[in-house]
């Protein structure tokens, strides 16, 4: 068996090869490429390790055929084209975790300097004028933090912060009150934050609902005096409105990490009193840098030898101890979407999969996305489970899920219904013992049959002599039948006939299996 092949394409520790090399990849580390020399390598590999270096556009991503990975060591992945990526059904991974205290240690750091003016004080110092009298700090002992943001990294300085006997309020639209309470944290609306805040920082993505939180406006609502952090992502602060509130006194200090543009060569905010900056570095530790590399390598092999699946961004996350239980069932959803797809002649502006029994216990959103898969493979054979919610979500098509716990006649079954003009059509299957898909129920009619390779679906009368005809028909044709499923609805009412086959059905002996008496419907299926 062929190993993948990795290309470690950033300066990270070296151990992070090593971990490809005993996980079972090939991997080759070529830093500082241009993205010409990148494009013409890549499609060579299987998975992508990078750090902040590596942009990954969608030229580049035109050109990695074979990838089927992308690994950030690190958060932020604004040097990844992710729609592209998804349409292209490449998985984006992220390592949030691995620098989460460095970067709530930096910010708490920042509070730290903010309040007794550190940054000036050594620099008056140095240049020999001992400024004793000329900086008075505050105490953050008994201060309100305004915590925008209460996520892991947030409730990270949540935690420093209570260990400082400062009081935190938070606010975060995903913080429940229970989390809160487990915090020790007031969980606020924005306005009361910004009312009652004595420092404020800020530990949310940017995204358009968080872009300029702290506008003009907004920083007009803090109390005089606020001093604010931001560690997080540039572009969360109006830095024109920041300045002017620097330059008034109404905002008493500032220290960003982060800009709206990076690197940050030429910003207003550069010389204005009781402004700190560092260049980006919330992530800078050793400690950190060795995590998100080890993590990264950790989390892409699994991904290409387990099929294990971990901080996606564009993919329902899959452990690599999932990954063997999910598996029969994700090949039984795609068969079933497959089947759906192939045999609906309408538009579908609704697709619903429902699990039952044993399926029902187990992470259902890689269910869902296999189902997509095989869904929509019949309009692309470019689809895939990471790309098919996206283009799921493209074409406005609908997805509903439904999980039922209790057992029905079967110990774990798959449903996958669609809404048509004609109404509701629903396939069924289930898993037997041996963990084979196993088709049980198509459009209403009980029938079993396993679902592989290439098979003719005929809906025809219940009538003696059909099964004659049509087993005729194919030997005159040279057409040899693997299995013969029938199913009906009553004795002489619609029956469906599933047949498999061992090569493809030509059109001529489909249209001679439409005119055969009481044929309704004939219809060449191919499962892969």
């Amino acid at each position: 068996m062929t190993k993948p092949r990795v290309l470690i394409s950033d300066k990270m520790d070296p151990n992070a090869a090593r971990i490809f090399e005993i996980r079972g990849c090939d991997v080759d580390v070529i830093t500082g490429e241009t993205p010409e020399q990148l494009i013409a390598r890549i499609g060579d590999y299987d998975g992508l390790a990078i750090r902040s270096s590596t942009k990954v556009t969608k030229e580049i991503l035109a050109a990695a055929k074979n990838l089927k990975v992308i690994g950030r060591a690190g958060i932020g992945v604004d040097n990844v084209d992710i729609p592209a990526a998804s349409a292209q059904g490449v998985v984006v991974m992220n390592t949030p975790f691995g620098n989460s205290i460095t970067t709530a240690e930096h910010a708490i750091a920042m509070i730290f300097a903010l309040a007794r003016q550190i940054p000036e004080a050594n620099a008056q110092t140095q240049q020999g004028l001992w400024p004793k009298n000329g900086f008075m700090g505050v105490e953050v002992t008994g201060k309100t933090l305004g915590l925008i943001g209460a996520g892991n990294i947030g409730s990270i300085v949540a935690s420093r912060a209570l260990g400082l006997k400062m009081k935190v309020v938070a606010f975060d639209p995903f913080l429940t009150p229970e989390r809160a309470v487990e915090m020790g944290v007031e969980k606020a609306d924005l306005d009361t934050l910004l009312e009652k805040a004595d420092f404020i920082t800020l530990h949310t993505p940017l995204t358009d609902q968080t872009r300029n939180i702290l506008s003009a406006e907004n920083l007009a609502k803090t109390k005089k005096g606020v001093r604010i952090v931001n560690c997080a992502r540039g572009g969360l602060i109006d830095e024109a409105a920041l300045k002017t509130m620097l330059d008034n006194g109404h905002v008493a200090g500032a220290a960003l990490d982060v800009f709206q543009t990076e690197p940050a060569k030429d910003s207003p905010l550069f010389g204005t009193p009781n402004f700190i900056c560092t260049p980006h570095l919330g992530a800078s530790t050793t400690e950190a840098q060795v995590n998100v590399a080890l993590q990264v390598a950790e989390q892409l092999a699994d991904f290409l030898v387990n099929g294990g699946v971990t901080n996606a961004l564009n993919m329902p996350s899959l452990s690599a101890e999932e990954a063997p239980k999910l598996k029969p069932y994700m090949k039984l959803a795609e068969m079933l979407g497959s089947m759906v797809g192939q045999l609906t002649r309408d538009s579908v502006p609704r697709i619903s999969i429902h699990v039952e029994g044993a399926a029902a216990e187990l992470n259902q959103k890689p269910i869902t996305a296999a189902v997509l898969a095989g869904f929509l493979r019949v309009q692309s054979d470019t689809v895939n489970m990471v790309n098919a919610p996206f283009l799921a979500k493209e074409r406005g098509l609908e997805v509903r899920e439904v999980k039922t716990e209790r057992e029905g006649d079967y110990h774990t079954l798959v449903r996958v219904s669609v809404k048509t003009e004609a109404g509701e059509r629903s396939v069924a299957g289930t898993l037997f013992n041996n963990g084979e898909p196993r088709l049980v129920e198509l459009f209403g009619i009980k029938v079993e049959a396993e679902l592989d390779g290439h098979m003719m679906y005929i809906v025809n009368e219940d009538a003696p002599g059909f099964i004659g005809r049509i087993g005729t028909l194919l030997g005159e044709n040279a057409i040899n039948i693997g299995t013969f499923n029938l199913g009906r609805r009553e004795a002489g009412g619609e029956a469906v006939l599933l047949l498999s086959v061992d090569s493809a059905v030509p059109e001529e002996v489909l249209k001679a299996a439409t005119a055969l008496p009481g044929v309704k419907t004939v219809k060449a299926l191919k499962f892969v």
